[in-house]
C-alpha cells in the first residue's frame, strides 16, 4: 500500500450568482482543508455557473474571472489543499469550458479545456485542442469534462496512459421532466451515465472522481470509483456536501490502458 490521498468532491447547488460562486468555492475548499483533504474538484463551470439557454448569466467578463481565480488560488493556499476548480474562460473572444488546476501553494498549475463539446454547448462555447497531464505531490492527473467521460472514452485513457492515477470528471447534469430519479448509484433502471464511469475506471485501471451539482432529482451524483471498476464513495442525490473519499494511488496501474494498441485491427482503407 502507497501513501493513502484524500479526495474531496464539492456536490454544491448550482450558484445563486457568480459572486455566490466565489464565496461557495472559497468555503469548500476552506471545508476541504479542515477535512486533512489533498485535493478537491468543483462540478463544471461551478464560475460562474454552466450556461444553458434557460439560465440568465451574467455575461461572461475576462476580468470578474482573474480575480475570482486569484480569491480561489489563496483558499487554496490558505487550506493546503490543491483544486480542480470548474470554470469558463475567454480565449481570443471565445468562451470555453474549462478546469482551472491550483496546487496547495496557491500556484495555477494550468487548465484543461473542454474538447469534445456536447452539440446543445455550441451555441456558446468554443471547444479545447489540447489536453494536459497534472502533477500535485506524489498524484498525477488529468481531466475529463462531462460529455467527454461519458461518451469519449479516450479522453480517459489519454491520461491514464500517459501515467494518471486518477482522471477528474466535473459534470452538470440536472433532470428533464419525468426523468427517472434515482437514490442508488448506477441503478440499472437509470440512464447509461453512472454505469460508464464504472466502464472508465476498469477499461483504464485507474481511479475516476466525478462531481456534479446538488439537485432536485438529478440523474447523477458525485462518486469515485476504484481502478477495478467499484465504487469506492457516492454522495446522496440532491444532497449538497463535501464527498471525502481515501484512495491509494499505487493501485491505479493503468495496466489495462498501457496495453492498448491502438493500430491493431485498424482498416487499411
Amino acid at each position: 500500500m502507497g501513501r493513502m490521498t484524500r479526495i474531496a468532491l464539492a456536490n454544491l447547488e448550482f450558484p445563486r450568482s457568480r459572486d455566490d460562486a466565489v464565496a461557495a468555492a472559497e468555503h469548500a475548499i476552506a471545508d476541504a482543508g479542515r477535512a486533512a483533504a489533498d485535493i478537491i474538484c468543483f462540478p463544471e463551470c461551478f464560475l460562474p455557473g454552466y450556461r444553458t439557454k434557460d439560465n440568465r448569466l451574467a455575461p461572461p467578463d475576462a476580468v470578474f474571472l482573474e480575480r475570482a481565480w486569484r480569491v480561489v488560488a489563496e483558499a487554496a493556499r490558505q487550506a493546503r489543499v490543491a483544486v480542480v476548480l470548474g470554470t469558463e474562460r475567454l480565449v481570443d473572444d471565445t468562451l470555453r469550458i474549462s478546469a482551472l488546476v491550483v496546487d496547495q501553494g496557491g500556484n495555477v498549475l494550468g487548465v484543461q479545456d473542454k474538447v469534445q463539446l456536447d452539440p446543445s454547448e455550441e451555441w456558446i462555447y468554443s471547444a479545447g485542442t489540447e489536453r494536459t497531464l497534472f502533477t500535485v505531490d506524489d498524484l498525477t492527473f488529468g481531466v475529463s469534462i462531462c460529455h467527454e467521460g461519458w461518451r469519449y472514452p479516450e479522453t480517459v485513457r489519454w491520461s491514464a496512459r500517459r501515467g494518471a492515477q486518477v482522471v477528474f470528471h466535473p459534470h452538470y447534469h440536472w433532470a428533464d421532466a419525468g426523468s427517472f430519479e434515482p437514490t442508488t448509484f448506477a441503478d440499472p433502471r437509470n440512464t447509461f451515465h453512472e454505469k460508464a464511469l464504472l466502464c472508465r475506471a476498469a477499461e483504464n485501471t485507474c481511479f475516476v472522481a466525478s462531481v456534479n451539482y446538488a439537485s432536485a432529482g438529478s440523474p447523477t451524483t458525485s462518486a469515485v470509483v476504484g481502478p477495478e471498476g467499484r465504487v469506492v464513495a457516492w454522495q446522496p442525490y440532491g444532497t449538497a456536501g463535501l464527498l471525502v473519499a481515501d484512495i491509494d494511488p499505487a493501485e491505479a496501474t493503468g495496466l489495462l490502458a498501457s496495453r492498448f494498441k491502438p493500430n491493431e485491427g485498424a482498416s487499411n482503407r
